[in-house]
């Protein structure tokens, strides 16, 4: 069944646009990320403007972390606190990213822009990931051989000013590097498209010392947020929303999350990660390839997106 989508003026099969959603719907609930950094490309790949994947993405980010962010709610797995720290700092880099995001446009670069940023992030995260899940794992079976840092070791993130403490979290640490981390996410969320989860996740548990049970909940919260005002900036900005793409996807992406949530409370914290590393080094390297590979239509004559 095909839909003729008005804004990406493409012709879309239903049931793949569908599939697509629960699919990163289900890594939403299970890793705490709002599903972007896989779904934009997919998008892309799929034949959907780059500028309209990066707007409408953002729907279906919402209506997944809601998804998620609620059945994490319910076992008490979200520090309401810290997400509204890391809120803060999202929503001022929501604005900065929606400005660079015109400004690139106007200068016609934008496209390769978001691929560039994905080949790059995607490939340094997704590398630190996997090899800290590989780590966790050999030392899980190894037992002694290799030991890992425990979140509640101190770091300079510990010494900063202004520091308060989060109950939920077991932390008593500085509000700087959650808004910088905020700031972060939200320039990112603005112009590729994602939520930000993929280098949030890795900064609460890494930098901040966060406990693992809290920190996906507490992720999908801040996305909750960050991406519905990233959506409004996009529609009223560029006028690159598609709505009837975006209600296919957030469709899809509701049911995916209650089953993404139920299965990464199975699944042990270093298969997380693994999982994680991996299944980012393979969309890097998706995004690498088509970069690098010739395309057959060197010249395309199309009709600029108003």
């Amino acid at each position: 069944m095909y839909l003729y989508l008005p804004i990406a003026e493409v012709s879309v099969n239903l049931f793949v646009i569908f599939g697509m959603g629960g699919v990163v719907g289900i890594l939403s609930g299970m890793f705490g990320v709002g599903g972007g950094f896989l779904m934009t490309p997919l998008l892309i790949f799929y034949g959907i403007p780059p500028i309209v994947a990066v707007a409408t993405e953002a729907n279906q980010i919402v209506a997944s972390s809601i998804s998620g962010a609620f059945a994490h709610w319910r076992r008490k797995a979200v520090d309401f606190k810290m997400g509204t720290i890391l809120l803060i700092g999202g929503i001022i880099g929501s604005f900065i990213g929606i400005e660079l995001f015109v400004f690139l446009k106007n200068l016609g670069q934008i496209d390769l822009i978001i691929s560039l940023s994905y080949v790059i992030l995607l490939g340094s995260i997704g590398t630190l990931i996997f090899i800290e899940g590989m780590r966790s794992m050999i030392a899980h079976r190894n037992e002694t051989l290799i030991q890992v840092k425990k979140h509640k070791d101190r770091t300079w993130v510990h010494s900063l000013p202004m520091r308060i403490r989060f109950k939920k979290s077991g932390l008593y640490i500085s509000i700087i590097p959650p808004i910088v981390i905020g700031i972060a996410v939200g320039i990112m969320a603005s112009i590729m498209g994602v939520g930000g989860g993929f280098i949030m996740v890795p900064a609460m548990i890494y930098l901040l010392r966060m406990p693992t049970n809290v920190v996906i909940g507490t992720s999908l919260y801040q996305i909750i947020f960050v991406t519905s005002l990233v959506t409004i900036l996009h529609a009223y900005e560029n006028q690159t929303v598609d709505v009837m793409l975006a209600m296919i996807l957030m469709s899809g992406g509701v049911v995916g999350a209650q089953i993404g949530a139920a299965l990464g409370h199975k699944l042990k914290a270093e298969q997380l990660r693994f999982l994680l590393g991996i299944l980012i080094l393979a969309v890097c390297a998706k995004m690498l390839i088509e970069l690098a590979v010739e395309p057959k239509d060197i010249y395309m004559i199309t009709d600029a997106i108003r």
